[in-house]
């Protein structure tokens, strides 16, 4: 079983360490002392109580798809030249670039601040872990 340090929890899910020593001592995580004695919790547990605590904003589109990524969020930047643009939005805590066409960005009415869908469908997902190599 992973196990994670209070404070690399705390980091994951975006809340304080005392938010996490709280859920230790209430129950909601379990907690462990590692040899050294710092508290861990279970890496398992940390992603069940992530997916359970997300909270995702409403898809505006209304729309079905068979993409299963689909983030929302809200334009932050769009460069733009004649032909291709840049767009730039923040999507709760992630940054997601698309490229796509100037007129595409005029059709969509894309501008800081408005409110967008980013949709990820790939056949290549590249996963990386830290500190460990092939």
């Amino acid at each position: 079983m992973s196990q994670i340090r209070i404070k690399d929890a705390a980091h994951y899910l975006g809340v304080s360490t005392d938010t996490v020593r709280r859920w230790v001592e209430d129950g909601t995580l379990s907690g462990a002392k590692s040899e050294s004695g710092v508290t861990t919790v279970d890496g398992l547990e940390l992603a069940h109580l992530a997916r359970e605590r997300a909270v995702l904003p409403d898809d505006p589109s209304g729309m079905a798809s068979s993409a299963r990524n689909r983030f929302v969020g809200l334009v932050t930047r769009v460069v733009s030249d004649k032909v291709m643009a840049q767009v730039e939005l923040q999507c709760g805590p992630h940054r997601v670039v698309s490229l796509m066409s100037a007129e595409a960005v005029r059709d969509l009415g894309l501008e800081p601040g408005s409110v967008a869908v980013a949709v990820v469908k790939s056949t290549t997902v590249i996963v990386e872990t830290p500190g460990r190599k092939t």
